[in-house]
């Protein structure tokens, strides 16, 4: 069954000037503010494209990742993934680094490397961003 969800952004002014704000529709989490200087310069307590989809990236591989250990019989007993995304005005989104650190009871090194090479190339995020450069650090906690 497919699902969608929905945001939506009001915008006044330029962009240099102007101002706006996306709610999380679906949700109903909240509304949150943004401004072409939470994207280029300092958040100042404002968000971004780039931090949105830095918690969408970050949270799908999680649940990939999750996902694919437990499919292989050796669930997890922790998930917490960071996503980084570089926006260089001019040039867009320019890279994203995905570093995870997991504890998984009973899972080789090799294992766990191959594993969450596979959620980054599995996870529909990373699918929806293959035109940008995802990098991945990932650490086996013990």
């Amino acid at each position: 069954m497919a699902t969608t969800r929905t945001a939506t952004t009001r915008w006044e002014g330029p962009l240099m000037g102007g101002a706006g704000t996306v709610a999380l529709d679906s949700s109903g989490l909240g509304t949150y503010d943004v401004t072409w200087p939470s994207r280029a310069e300092e958040p100042n307590g404002r968000t971004s494209p780039e931090e949105l989809i830095a918690a969408a990236h970050s949270s799908c591989y999680s649940m990939a990742f999750s996902h694919g250990l437990a499919g292989a019989g050796t669930p997890p007993e922790s998930v917490e993934t960071r996503a980084d995304v570089t926006f260089q005005p001019g040039e867009g989104i320019t890279g994203i680094k995905l570093t995870v650190r997991a504890r998984v009871p009973g899972l080789s090194e090799d294992d766990f490397r191959k594993a969450a090479e596979g959620a980054k190339e599995n996870c529909p995020v990373s699918k929806a961003l293959a035109g940008v450069n995802i990098t991945l650090e990932a650490e086996l906690l013990s």
